[in-house]
């Protein structure tokens, strides 16, 4: 067998990596080979991802990727929820608005009351959080509608698809996210959307993950090395393809894709929409291979993010393994921080508004850096306790073991809380899963591997991972029980309205 070369494109809200794969049969080898920022800025009063920059940092990416050896495909992979808008000559309209920008804020309380609660999570299956597309559309509807010229709507990976391709299409595990289309039936929601008055002639074929969108445009067959290569998507939400990459070998077992959001759920064969999983709010996304992920968005990573940009700001710029060094170094079980918290979603000087929650909730306020991260570390790992929680209450299988995926595995400490917290094994790794489940899944469209079962052990045979075992986690019940105390009479991000 001929070594295979592939490459990802995993773009995330804070940076983008160009990632070759490299295929001998039995082992997948990843090669970074371009690393770039993704800074969304203020335009026309809303906070807008840069398309164009980007877009320019995928061709250097896709240069260095071909000038060394041919490239047989490439895949593109983002975060979800956000969208942009072709023209009838298939030019973007306008940079695509950020999730975080405000125009979203209150829409869920007016979707809520035009069209009820529970009708939301019953046409979709998708978890209330006002970020969601479907807020965006709505937002975008009252304020007038799309733009003008916007005869496309297509999802933040599916348009880097279409300047890579050409095409014009959606990808199902993309779409899956956005509380506009109905995961269980397999169509857009159409007549939700009508209902919210929101248009339905823009929305894109949906096709699956590992589909042939045929060869790259012209401009870059010149390229070195990209003369024969497909587009394919892959798992275009960024979580559909590092679960892809997970190695589940227990068929009880949990994952987290950690990184800027943290998904904590399970992988499912059908999707679960009923009341329970609705009060549990609970999201059903697509997955690779027709599968669901049946999961909980938790705030992740963003708000330490945050923090050190704002330390950095102050002067204090702290590389993430000395940060998370001055954390293993405070006190545990401290202030109770809950990241799921309305006042950490959008941008800003994230250790004020921590020590601002602490004291307003009544709680010690952190008042050094390490107290500060210590104790938004401590809150994610209370956060996937109460996810894996209330997914064993709604599906009737309780999590034995959690697979941690992504960057954030690489945070030893916040590993070594989740199985202290959870009184789970944790293994950690794949870093690259994101990527790894991109590639994988190339080489199954270019029928290197049979499906997702070979995927997965291909993963195994590249990436070992290592095991964390919990440390007496029976001392974390108490805090646990004050954290759902704290947090039961709160309003989550996941409900946000004003």
């Amino acid at each position: 067998m001929s070594e295979r070369r592939c490459v990802a494109v995993d773009l995330g809200a804070e940076s983008g990596r160009i990632v070759v794969g490299t295929f001998d049969g039995h082992r997948l080898g990843t090669e970074i080979v371009h690393r770039f920022p993704n800074r969304p800025r203020m335009v026309d009063g809303h906070l807008r991802w840069d398309v164009a920059a980007l877009w320019s940092e995928i061709v250097e990416g896709l240069s260095r990727a071909g000038a060394a050896e041919p490239v047989d495909s490439v895949g593109v992979d983002s975060w979800g929820i956000d969208f942009g808008y072709l023209d009838e000559r298939g030019d973007l309209v306008a940079d695509p608005v950020s999730h975080r920008d405000a125009r979203t804020d209150g829409t869920l309380n007016v979707a809520a009351q035009m069209v009820g609660r529970e009708r939301l999570y019953r046409d979709t299956g998708i978890q209330l959080m006002q970020i969601n597309a479907v807020f965006q559309l709505l937002a975008e509807s009252r304020a007038g509608g799309p733009p003008p010229a916007a005869r496309r709507l297509l999802m933040i990976p599916d348009l880097f698809h279409h300047l890579l391709s050409g095409s014009s299409v959606a990808e199902f595990t993309a779409i899956s996210t956005t509380g506009a289309y109905d995961v269980a039936g397999r169509a857009w929601a159409t007549k939700l959307l009508d209902d919210l008055g929101i248009r339905t002639d823009l929305l894109p074929e949906v096709v699956d993950a590992g589909t042939d969108l045929g060869a790259v445009v012209p401009a870059l067959a010149t390229l070195p090395g990209l003369a024969s290569t497909r587009v394919i998507t892959p798992g275009s939400h960024d979580t559909a393809s590092a679960v892809a990459a997970v190695p589940f070998a227990d068929p009880y077992a949990g994952y987290i894709s950690s990184g800027t959001w943290s998904l904590v759920g399970v992988e499912l064969v059908h999707p679960v929409v009923n009341e329970s999983s609705r009060k549990a709010n609970l999201t059903n996304e697509g997955g690779v291979a027709g599968t669901v992920r049946l999961l909980r968005n938790v705030m992740g990573l963003w708000v330490l993010q945050e923090c050190r940009r704002q330390w950095a700001r102050e002067g204090r710029d702290i590389e993430y393994p000395a940060l998370v060094a001055l954390a293993a170094e405070a006190s545990a079980m401290g202030s109770i921080v809950d990241v799921d918290h309305p006042s950490f979603v959008h941008p800003g000087d994230m250790p004020a508004r921590v020590r601002d929650y602490c004291r307003s909730t009544g709680q010690p306020v952190p008042s050094t850096v390490g107290e500060v991260a210590r104790s938004v570390l401590e809150g994610l790992a209370l956060r996937y306790r109460a996810a894996f929680d209330s997914i064993a209450e709604v599906t009737g299988r309780p999590t034995t073991l959690v697979h941690i995926v992504g960057g954030g595995s690489r945070n030893d400490l916040l590993n070594q809380l989740t199985a202290d917290v959870t009184g789970l094994a944790v293994h950690a790794g794949p870093v690259e899963a994101t990527a790894m489940g991109n590639l994988l899944v190339q080489l199954v469209a270019l029928g290197e591997l049979g499906g997702l079962d070979d995927v997965r052990e291909v993963v195994r045979r590249s990436d070992s991972g290592r095991l964390v075992e919990p440390r007496d986690p029976s001392v974390w019940g108490e805090h646990y029980t004050r954290f759902r105390d704290l947090v039961a009479s709160a309003t989550p991000v996941q409900d946000l309205v004003n």
